[in-house]
């Protein structure tokens, strides 16, 4: 499993030590009395990374507003300048306009924000006892395991608690094309599917269900993941962790060229994130002191970041 803190770390060292060895010559700061606009999106986790991104932008000598905006419409502020940057942007769902915003050079992918995303089934590890050889999918063949995921709606087959039908899954194809003895059932709302969730791990209790991370539901609950069969018929039902890119608007390097070599470098850990959004949305902390916190106790991982940036010529 990978350590939080420590693979931040020996990625950061490994930018600084490439970007110092091509270039001594300090970015400028640039525009630094104009605010860097930062797209706020519809979910904590984004949240989280905009807020951390900010604050240390703040500590380099910016000012930074953070702008309501939603995934779609957001390539469109950014395109025009109304926007500066959105850091966290789930590359499975951008629509058509983030391809032709990004051919016109409207706009500018800086790459990977390093987040380490899963999409897929999950079920508590306890029952590894009713389902031994999980997390193999054929554990799910089983007529034991088949038995105590079974409910009445579904019977003689086991439950897979699915995504809300308006959403959309592959949960119900991958099913099918695997005759696997299971039933597709859509959850109302991914409130209910992290309802559902909960109450199985409180009872100990057998659930299998699509889902994703990160997610605050997966910050503290002792789940793993399925390991799905091969994907085969139409690609557009396999199952692949998305990217997630940092995407700025195309002036954004002339304008704030410190700032600019700083995203690049910038990173997010996924287990740190959702300890963090489960804070704001278990625990009802405040994003601001919960991020503020981070960028305090974190300074050995996100200087390297600003030094590299501060290293690069502009």
């Amino acid at each position: 499993m990978m350590i939080p803190g420590k693979f931040l770390q020996f990625t950061a060292a490994a930018v600084i030590a490439s970007a110092l060895s091509t270039s001594a010559m300090a970015a400028d700061l640039g525009a630094k009395n104009e605010p860097i606009k930062l797209a706020m999106l519809e979910w904590t986790g984004q949240h989280v990374s905009s807020y951390i991104a900010g604050a240390i932008l703040q500590k380099m000598g910016y000012k930074v507003d953070y702008v309501t905006a939603g995934n779609f419409p957001q390539f469109s502020g950014l395109a025009d300048g109304t926007l500066s940057a959105s850091v966290e942007i789930w590359m499975n769902n951008v629509g058509d306009i983030f391809p032709k915003t990004l051919e016109a050079k409207q706009i500018e992918d800086l790459g990977p924000l390093g987040l380490e995303t899963r999409e897929g089934w999950i079920y508590p590890r306890y029952m590894t006892d009713v389902c031994p050889g999980l997390p193999d999918w054929k554990a799910l063949e089983q007529p034991n395991c088949v038995q105590a995921l079974a409910t009445p709606e579904t019977f003689p087959n086991g439950r897979l608690l699915d995504y809300p039908a308006d959403w959309g899954s592959r949960g119900a194809a991958i099913v099918a094309n695997n005759k696997l003895p299971l039933t597709a059932i859509p959850a109302g709302s991914e409130g209910a599917l992290v309802a559902e969730l909960e109450s199985a791990l409180a009872a100990k209790k057998p659930i299998l269900m699509m889902f994703w991370g990160p997610h605050s539901a997966l910050a503290d609950a002792d789940v793993d993941w399925v390991k799905l069969p091969p994907c085969s018929g139409d690609k557009s039902q396999c199952i692949t962790p998305p990217d997630v890119d940092k995407i700025v608007w195309s002036g954004f390097g002339k304008k704030w060229p410190a700032a600019y070599e700083f995203l690049k470098h910038f990173q997010m850990n996924a287990h740190e994130q959702e300890l963090m959004m489960a804070r704001i949305e278990k625990k009802g902390e405040k994003i601001e002191a919960v991020t503020a916190e981070w960028v305090e106790k974190n300074q050995p991982i996100w200087q390297l970041w600003v030094d590299a940036a501060q290293a690069s010529g502009s």
